[in-house]
């Protein structure tokens, strides 16, 4: 049985203090077993206007379990689709306050801007390579403000994919100049490799999580209009971090992008 919005409110709001707290909390669906793929979406969209209404702005929006590596690391076989706000986003090199979050971890992603509006049902990858103006890499930080990490596909759906930080550096490319679906990347934590991958690791092409978002979002009723940035999901897996390190994601083509935690 659907939740009933006074539900949906009450559970984007007892996330978002989780989040503003910096305090972990037990799955949703542990109290509310029946809910289902439409109250998760339902509670991130009520945490989403909770934001904006304070002034917030939403300035892209993301993939997130888009790898096998990160689907077989969070125990699902789905990927999901949130958003990130400004206040979110960090610059190139900044510190990240570890006291402002949870249990952090950072992933590598291939972002991409769009130039044209893409509508769903039935986008397709050619639309997509069609669609972007440019590409740039970034780094998420995402913080489930679930107890150890430990969610369903659901729970994780409500609390907007676990999105946190982000930071865009390196330099921007034409799609037409790289090969999006071969493109390098390597992930350090202070100077020690962590991960490798390349970008088929996202879908088998950034583009395909691009994709499944313009659908995504066909079915809420909404476009993907030009100008929007999407994250098109971690190309390797999730690297937890702690104060005191240092991350550098180095993309081929695209530059290097860092941060650091404190």
């Amino acid at each position: 049985m659907p939740l009933d919005n006074a539900t949906i409110q009450a559970l984007a709001e007892h996330l978002e203090n989780a989040e503003h707290t910096a305090r972990d909390v037990t799955k949703i669906t542990d109290d509310h077993p029946s809910m289902d793929w439409d109250d998760a979406y339902r509670i991130q969209e009520a945490l989403q206007a909770r934001k904006e209404a304070r002034g917030q702005k939403t300035v892209g929006l993301k993939c997130g379990l888009t790898s096998r590596a990160k689907m077989k690391q969070m125990g699902v076989d789905l990927p999901c689709f949130g958003f990130v706000s400004d206040y979110m986003a960090s610059a190139d090199g900044a510190e990240i306050k570890i006291a402002e979050l949870i249990h952090p971890k950072v992933e590598a992603e291939i972002c991409i801007v769009t130039k044209t509006d893409l509508r769903g049902p039935g986008c397709h990858i050619a639309q997509v390579l069609a669609a972007i103006d440019f590409v740039v890499p970034g780094v998420e930080v995402i913080d489930s403000r679930y107890r150890d990490f430990k969610f369903d596909l659901k729970s994780v759906l409500a609390d907007n994919t676990s999105a946190s930080r982000f930071v865009i550096g390196g330099r921007s490319r034409q799609a037409d100049e790289l090969d999006l679906r071969t493109l390098g990347v390597v992930l350090e934590k202070n100077g020690e490799i962590v991960a490798m991958a390349a970008g088929a690791a996202v879908m088998g092409h950034p583009a395909a999580a691009v994709v499944a978002l313009v659908n995504h979002l066909a079915s809420r009723g909404r476009d993907l209009p030009a100008g929007s940035m999407v994250m098109t999901g971690g190309v390797t897996e999730a690297i937890a971090v702690k104060a005191g390190d240092s991350i550098a994601a180095r993309f081929q083509d695209l530059g290097t992008v860092s941060l650091r935690f404190g």
